[in-house]
């Protein structure tokens, strides 16, 4: 069993793990002199099973947080009493706390010591969980209600802009074609500067949808 105390054997599993993830990941360790980075590290822990409980028995002393460009934080962290390690989603922390709100948490995973072993567990389980999560909080940020297969559901923002989540490639081709931009969260954006512009782009799609079975709706964010 390695030794939980050596704060460089988290930092190199740690570095390996990151390079061996889909996409770029920059690195922070987190050292137990950081005790406020630590402690709000902790509350950002987007966990309510494995990591949480364990958390609830051994305080953070040392963590190594992994962040991709799309926002996507995952958290290394010690496994007390194990030969491995625990990995978890960290919180987005630009989003209210209602945005949240009836969102699964995508629960950490516990993982050996191996870091390649580890990177395919993290790839196949947990990362699927916080990009799927990610993408439901922001959605939820932005009152963009998700789209079905058969029915495409833009949303006027405050801004005057439209934002839609299209559920198919189908209908995100059409939406790009006339003038939606995709976000890095997901959400398809078409900008309200012209209105008259914004006007016919969603007419025009909204032909090409229905021409493929698609409805449109058109909707303002709730609240």
């Amino acid at each position: 069993m390695h030794d939980h105390e050596n704060s460089e054997h988290l930092a190199s599993f740690a570095d390996v793990l990151a390079g061996e993830l889909p996409g770029t990941w920059t690195r922070a360790h987190h050292r137990p002199e950081d005790k406020d980075d630590l402690a709000e590290l902790t509350d950002r822990i987007w966990d309510l099973d494995l990591v949480a409980e364990s958390l609830a028995g051994h305080p953070l002393r040392q963590a190594v947080v992994l962040t991709r460009p799309d926002g996507a934080r995952l958290a290394v962290l010690d496994h007390p009493g194990h030969n491995g390690f625990l990995v978890a989603a960290v919180a987005p922390d630009d989003l209210p706390p209602e945005a949240f709100r009836g969102i699964r948490e995508p629960d950490g995973i516990a993982v050996g010591d191996d870091p390649f072993r580890s990177a395919e567990l993290v790839t196949g389980d947990l990362l699927p969980r916080v990009e799927t999560a990610l993408t439901r909080v922001r959605h939820h940020a932005a009152g963009v209600r998700p789209s079905r297969p058969d029915r495409v559901v833009l949303t006027w923002q405050p801004d005057g802009d439209l934002a839609a989540s299209p559920a198919t490639e189908e209908a995100a081709d059409i939406l790009a074609a006339h003038g939606f931009v995709r976000e890095e969260s997901g959400i398809h954006r078409l900008s309200g500067d012209d209105t008259a512009v914004q006007a016919r782009a969603v007419r025009a799609l909204g032909t090409r949808l229905e021409a493929m079975g698609i409805a449109t709706a058109l909707q303002h964010p709730p609240g």
